[in-house]
């Protein structure tokens, strides 16, 4: 374990140099922490408090209490190490150049971050400093591959998962992810930055009245080391599994470290590192373990592939990426969408998903495309309403993952699933969850009906519902729609779309190369 260390005699006579933290809380494969302590200089690591940085809408409630848990953990970090992270309010440029200034910091660092307003703004701070003497370095810090490094014969973004991961695994892996810094010198803070430094219970992220996050604080314990014990737990004992049974919700058979990666409380590059020691660590290991890993790598794969989305097409959350999707003929069904958020449907795998990810703040990954196709399929609902929804209620809401994925579920996005899969989600049940442990979870009203009736109640006799305590319409629902109704009815309204047109020009962001866009943004 790294030594900690306080501020210097040698240190304290040079001028410092800033952290800026964002998504990135932790110590160890830490690029922009790594390199300023590397440096010498005393540090000053700081997080600002903008709820609209950039543009950028502002966080829901459940990301803004793992925010909160997340960062109460890193201070407690950077406290062990000797040091403190500066919790400062307001807009961020301007907040960190009045740090700057108060501190005469001669260098800042930070690890770069990929939406276009936030490229932009960081690009303009950096330019702005450097004119005024003061050395900016950024750094990747949050993907394996960046974006503008993968590209089609072309010059061009692709659009197909498989081609774009293919090419990611042909240009290697990643760089060997390193440890926390050995030593770093902390610098003591001016009074007039400390005084208006901000308590973390002060920034408003956690609920307060009523404080709804006690099913989120059961689940999810914040931190680096809660992320990396989470990690070895599923090398160890889960890995295995994972491409048999990870499509299975009543299993623990998946890693559970996307909240984790959304705060930065993990890296990417130290899953990838740990991921192919695991799948090696007894020769090459079996063929089963080989599958997993590769299946599990893959999803990685496609979390880079969310993201590289959210650099090369702007408004990703708000237009649809297919123009052809603008004419889709939305239904306005404010019951129908209430009932798919309270998790009352009538549908059960539906309502287990919509429940659990109200209780927890996360739902398993194949329920969560039962319960995206069901709302933009089956209700008609225009995805923008739900994806919304998950942004509001997920800890591991992501600006690049959320909204790629529930256009990837409704056909409007690149890779689309095909328009006319439409999820059929008591088949979906009885072949992922056919002993009805997932459903019998979430929704225990149901749980006294026989496996082969708990995805479908409404077949069951009326002796079967009375011996099971149900009672359609009153303790349990009848299905808002009609499966095969529904299923006609958005065949016929994406036939309106002329589904089967691809991405156009209008939707591909600013009409730069992406040679062009990777000279502007690379380095911001």
């Amino acid at each position: 374990m790294p030594s900690a260390s306080a501020s210097s005699r040698a240190g304290a006579n040079k001028a410092p140099a800033i952290v800026w933290f964002r998504d990135d809380l932790r110590l160890a494969d830490q690029p922009a922490l790594a390199q300023a302590a590397a440096s010498g200089l005393p540090l000053i690591c700081v997080w600002i408090h903008d709820p609209h940085a950039c543009g950028e809408r502002p966080a829901g409630g459940a990301a803004r209490w793992w925010r909160h848990e997340s960062l109460r953990a890193f201070e407690a970090s950077l406290a062990a190490r000797g040091g403190r992270l500066l919790l400062l309010q307001g807009r961020e440029a301007a907040t960190l150049d009045a740090l700057v200034t108060e501190t005469g910091a001669q260098a800042v660092y930070w690890n770069r971050r990929y939406g276009l307003a936030q490229r932009e703004a960081d690009r303009a701070l950096k330019i702005s400093l450097r004119e005024r003497g003061v050395s900016v370095e950024s750094f990747n810090g949050q993907l394996l591959k960046e974006p503008w490094t993968v590209l089609n014969q072309s010059g061009a973004p692709f659009q197909v998962f498989g081609a774009y991961w293919r090419a990611c695994l042909r240009m290697g892996d990643p760089p060997q992810p390193k440890g926390e810094p050995e030593r770093m010198i902390f610098q003591s803070l001016p009074a007039r930055v400390t005084q208006r430094a901000s308590k973390l219970d002060a920034l408003g992220l956690a609920p307060r009245a009523p404080d709804w996050s006690g099913g989120l604080r059961a689940v999810w314990p914040a931190g680096e080391q809660a992320a990396l014990e989470r990690l070895r737990a599923f090398l160890a004992t889960g890995l295995d599994a994972y491409a048999g049974e990870r499509d299975e919700p009543g299993d623990a058979a998946t890693s559970r470290l996307s909240p984790y990666l959304a705060v930065g409380a993990i890296s990417p590059r130290q899953v990838w590192a740990a991921l192919k020691a695991a799948q090696h660590a007894h020769g090459r290991g079996s063929a089963r373990r080989a599958a997993s890993a590769e299946k599990f790598a893959s999803e990685l794969g496609w979390r880079e592939f969310c993201h590289y989305q959210r650099f090369h097409y702007v408004d990703l959350a708000t237009r649809n990426l297919r123009p052809a999707f603008d004419a889709m003929p939305w239904r306005k069904d404010a019951a129908g969408l209430k009932a798919w958020q309270r998790g009352l449907t009538g549908y059960p795998l539906v309502d287990a998903g919509m429940r659990e990810l109200w209780h927890t703040g996360w739902m398993h990954n194949r329920v969560r495309m039962v319960v995206a196709s069901f709302l933009s399929k089956h209700l008609l609902v225009d995805w923008r309403a739900g994806e919304s929804w998950f942004w509001d209620t997920l800890v591991d809401a992501d600006p690049a993952s959320n909204p790629a994925n529930w256009q990837w579920v409704a056909g409007s996005g690149v890779d689309a699933a095909p328009y006319f899969r439409i999820f059929n989600p008591v088949l979906q049940g009885q072949k992922f969850d056919p002993r009805g442990a997932y459903v019998r979870h979430w929704v225990p009203e149901l749980a006294g009906l026989p496996d082969a009736l708990v995805h479908q109640p409404w077949k069951s006799g009326a002796q079967q519902l009375e011996a099971a305590g149900v009672r359609l319409g009153k303790t349990y629902p009848e299905p808002v729609v009609e499966h095969e109704l529904a299923r006609r009815r958005a065949l016929e309204a994406y036939a309106q779309t002329g589904s089967a047109r691809g991405l156009g020009a209008s939707r591909q962001g600013p009409k730069q190369s992406a040679k062009q866009r990777a000279k502007q943004d690379g380095k911001a």
